[in-house]
C-alpha cells in the first residue's frame, strides 16, 4: 500500500467532537464490515481440523486475515504446519512495512507500542493516513484497529462454535471460503496489465506445482516469483 503519513506536530491538539464522532462511526463501520469475514475464517479453521480454543488464539495472537486463511489452509489440506507458516509469515511482511510507516504518527513507547503493534492491518493503515491531521490519523488507527480486532474476534468465535456443532461442515460449502477469501484479497489490488500478468503468472505456477510438491509449498513458490517478478520490474 502506498500512503502518505500527515506531517507530526510535536504538540497534540484535540480533535473537535464532531470529527471525534465522524472517526469513530467510519471505524466502527471498518470494523463490522471487516469483522464479519471472522464467520469464514472460524467455520474454515474448524473444518481444517483445528479445535475452537485453536481457532480462537490464532485471531486473538495473529490476528492478519491473509495470514490466517494461508495457515488452515494449508494445514487443511494435509500441508506440513511448517509450509503453513512460512506462507503466513510471507502474508504478514507488509504488516512489518506499515508498522514503520506509522512509526512517526503514532508515536508510542513501552507496552504501548506493543499493543500498537497488534493492531497494525490493512484497515487501520489505511483510516490513520487518509486523515487531514496528525491527530485524528492517531484517533482513526486506534479506532479502526480495536473495531476489527473485536468484531473478528467475536465472529471468529460464532462460527468456530456453530462449525464444531455441526456433524459435517464440508456439507455446507465451506471448504471452498479460503480460495474465494484470497481472490477478495487479491481482486482490488490488480489495477494494471503488470499486476494482472503477475497474479497470472504465479497462479500459473501455484497449479503446476500442485500434482508435484507438498501441500503449502506451491503458494510459497507462487510468493516467490511474484516477489522475483516486481523486483525485476524496479
Amino acid at each position: 500500500m502506498s500512503a502518505s503519513v500527515p506531517f507530526v506536530s510535536p504538540v497534540d491538539t484535540p480533535v473537535p467532537r464532531p470529527e471525534r464522532r465522524a472517526v469513530l462511526r467510519d471505524a466502527w463501520a471498518v470494523g463490522l464490515a471487516t469483522g464479519s469475514s471472522g464467520l469464514s475464517f472460524g467455520a474454515l479453521s474448524v473444518t481444517s481440523g483445528l479445535s475452537v480454543l485453536q481457532t480462537c488464539l490464532l485471531s486473538l495472537l495473529l490476528f492478519s486475515g491473509g495470514s490466517q486463511f494461508a495457515l488452515v489452509a494449508v494445514v487443511g489440506a494435509g500441508g506440513n504446519p511448517l509450509a503453513g507458516a512460512a506462507s503466513a509469515v510471507l502474508l504478514g511482511l507488509r504488516n512489518g512495512l506499515y508498522g514503520l510507516g506509522l512509526s512517526r504518527l503514532l508515536r508510542v513507547r513501552g507496552l504501548r507500542r506493543v499493543v500498537a503493534a497488534q493492531l497494525v492491518i490493512d484497515e487501520s493503515t489505511a483510516m490513520a493516513t487518509g486523515q487531514p491531521t496528525p491527530e485524528r490519523g492517531r484517533l482513526a488507527f486506534h479506532a479502526t484497529g480495536i473495531a476489527v480486532f473485536v468484531c473478528w474476534n467475536v465472529a471468529t468465535l460464532a462460527a468456530a462454535s456453530a462449525a464444531r456443532a455441526l456433524a459435517s461442515p464440508q456439507a455446507l460449502g465451506l471448504d471452498v471460503v479460503a480460495p474465494a477469501a484470497f481472490l477478495a484479497l487479491l481482486g482490488p489490488r490488480i489495477r494494471d496489465r503488470a499486476t494482472a500478468g503477475t497474479a497470472l503468472l504465479a497462479g500459473a505456477v501455484a497449479l503446476a506445482a500442485a500434482p508435484l510438491v507438498p501441500a503449502g509449498i506451491p503458494v510459497l513458490l507462487a510468493a516467490a516469483v511474484g516477489a522475483l517478478l516486481v523486483l525485476a520490474r524496479r
